[in-house]
């Protein structure tokens, strides 16, 4: 149905749609403190971890594995694609 914007507007109309704006804005208030609680839980990257233990143990490099030199990543040698003419290894991933 088509609507003509330049036609006078009844008071009416104006005052619905201010009640239904109303309802509207009360509903999604509820949505976001759900969202607020929700992002509570997460942590954000940046956080101050200075008083956090890292409990990670820490493997050296085994005698089977390479550093690439494109991704700079710890492979196994079954990973090698190539090494270069510097005698760089690159992995199978950097190759493609």
């Amino acid at each position: 149905m088509a609507q003509d914007y330049d036609s006078p507007r009844s008071k009416d109309e104006d005052e619905e749609s201010l009640q239904e704006l109303g309802k509207s804005t009360q509903n999604t208030t509820n949505e976001d403190d759900d969202e607020n609680a929700i992002a509570e839980d997460y942590e954000l990257p940046g956080a101050d971890l200075s008083n956090e233990d890292a409990s990670v143990t820490v493997i050296p490099m085994q005698g089977d594995e390479f550093i690439c030199s494109e991704c700079f990543l710890v492979k196994h040698r079954s990973q090698l694609a190539y090494t270069t003419a510097d005698g760089e290894p690159v992995c199978k991933e950097c190759a493609a």
